[in-house]
């Protein structure tokens, strides 16, 4: 076993979920990531907890949607019954081929996700982490070595969490009193938002493996302005490009994409939460230096914003404020490293994604 699988696993159960004697242990995993989850079973029967795995196959999940109706979509029952048994969830992203689904309905994927909705909030009920296996799929999208890949995300994943949580609560402090947070960059992204109220979350590696960034949640009706989200974004097997969002009272009210609109299109459809943000977060991880077409990584390069259409994380939304609900929460990036300034409460906080707490901060 390379000993870097392991250290992955050991950080997985000891530092993101925090595994102990008699936990249920759900695995949802990729055939391709086998090796992790073989490292994740060793250092899970050394804490005493209870593993399982449930594999994930995408031409699987391809065939399934291309011969399905979506009329017919239904709840699968039996697998939320799983999750709602489960105490810890560890959730192990990896592909041979990242366009697997490329050629499955849009319009259809949506539906099959509203119907699985349920599972999806019992899941991110427990105690949870999702992480990245580097596969030969995820490496080429990445347009790297598989062997290049691998050194990129075991460096990643394998990080002082407890020096990166330090420099993110700098942020926190900044957030957590804010009511408005405004993002600018270039001529093409101008929107505000109230945060009053919400709560600014550390990410450093608990939620998400890699972590590096800090999230709150804008209040579901207050955003205003236009956003050119200028990264990529890998979307039901489809690359979308250049996504365009202009909001009014919260709500996107036009929408354009320069690659597979259609996508863009059947995500802001599925719902009514789904044509409203639920997610503003920031990258701050520095040892995370390009962008490789993987959100899990590229929402934590430092020099970069994200918003996220659709459901709200619970963790940022405190009991009694208005939280956004939907069957999506899909993420977007806005490049800040140039003519790009972020404000909160009216006073510059970052510029060409320099924070003013870092050496090179210009007011």
């Amino acid at each position: 076993m390379d000993p870097r699988i392991e250290r992955h696993a050991s950080v997985l159960v000891d530092h993101s979920v925090q595994a102990d004697t008699g936990d249920n242990v759900l695995i949802v995993a990729p055939p391709v990531a086998e090796n992790l989850v073989v490292a994740l079973y060793e250092k899970l029967g050394a804490v005493g907890a209870n593993p399982t795995v449930r594999m994930q196959s995408p031409r699987a999940t391809r065939a399934f949607l291309r011969a399905a109706d979506a009329e017919d979509f239904q709840l699968n029952e039996h697998v939320l019954a799983q999750i709602e048994e489960t105490d810890v969830a560890i959730g192990i992203k990896g592909a041979t081929n990242t366009n697997e689904r490329g050629d499955v309905d849009p319009e259809k994927t949506a539906a099959y996700g509203k119907a699985q909705k349920p599972i999806s909030e019992a899941y991110l009920g427990k105690r949870w982490v999702n992480t990245q296996y580097p596969a030969p799929g995820t490496a080429q999208k990445a347009e790297m070595s598989t062997d290049a890949y691998e050194t990129f995300v075991y460096d990643a994943v394998d990080q002082d969490w407890d020096a990166q949580r330090e420099f993110q609560a700098q942020l926190v402090e900044i957030l957590e009193p804010a009511s408005e947070v405004r993002i600018v960059s270039g001529d093409t992204t101008d929107v505000r938002m109230s945060v009053d109220g919400m709560t600014a979350v550390n990410d450093y590696g608990e939620k998400n493996l890699p972590g590096g960034e800090v999230f709150t949640a804008p209040v579901p009706d207050s955003v205003e302005g236009e956003v050119l989200f200028d990264k990529p974004l890998l979307a039901q097997g489809r690359e979308v490009t250049d996504v365009r969002l202009e909001f009014e009272d919260g709500e996107v009210v036009a929408h354009s994409a320069a690659k597979n609109e259609d996508v863009l299109r059947a995500m802001l459809n599925t719902d009514d939460g789904a044509r409203r943000l639920g997610e503003l977060g920031i990258g701050m991880n520095r040892d995370i230096d390009r962008f490789t077409y993987n959100m899990l990584f590229d929402e934590k390069m430092g020099d970069t914003v994200h918003m996220a259409i659709g459901r709200a994380i619970d963790e940022s939304v405190p009991e009694g404020q208005p939280k956004n609900d939907s069957a999506v929460h899909t993420d977007m990036i806005v490049d800040m490293s140039e003519d790009s300034r972020i404000e909160v409460d009216g006073e510059i906080v970052q510029r060409d994604g320099t924070f003013r707490f870092e050496d090179g901060f210009q007011e």
